[in-house]
């Protein structure tokens, strides 16, 4: 029924400016904010040209799972340039973290992966595949 729809997603943050910052400057996506108070978001255009939606929400709370996943060549690499911009990764318990914060994962997922979160505190992660 939905095969053909062009759908998005969209998330939740309590603070549209710092949104804006976060993943245009920090995370270099391209973000239009278009609405105005009550009505105001923001969109998101990914590499592969998808586009998610971000609103604001009085009584916004993170999301407890990752909202977004970023594949990389070289998370090593997007890992240093996290810092270097500022971001810190996430650890969480159960998983075992190098250095850098990155998890390494054996068959059956993504190589390698790290999360950060956004300022509204929603979980993101870099990952790179086998």
């Amino acid at each position: 029924m939905f095969g053909q729809s062009q759908a998005f997603s969209g998330f939740a943050v309590d603070d549209l400016g710092e949104a804006r910052r976060f993943y245009g400057e920090t995370l270099g996506l391209q973000v239009e904010e278009t609405g105005q108070g009550d009505m105001a978001m923001l969109t998101l255009t990914l590499g592969s040209g998808a586009r998610v939606f971000v609103y604001r929400k009085e009584t916004h709370t993170p999301a407890t799972f990752t909202i977004l996943n970023f594949p990389v060549d070289d998370i090593e690499a997007a890992v240093d340039e996290l810092e270097r911009r500022g971001v810190s990764l996430e650890r969480y318990p159960g998983f075992d973290h190098d250095g850098k914060g990155v998890v390494r994962v054996g068959d059956g997922g993504p190589a390698a992966i790290a999360w950060f979160t956004d300022p509204a505190g929603n979980v993101l992660s870099v990952l790179q595949e086998h």
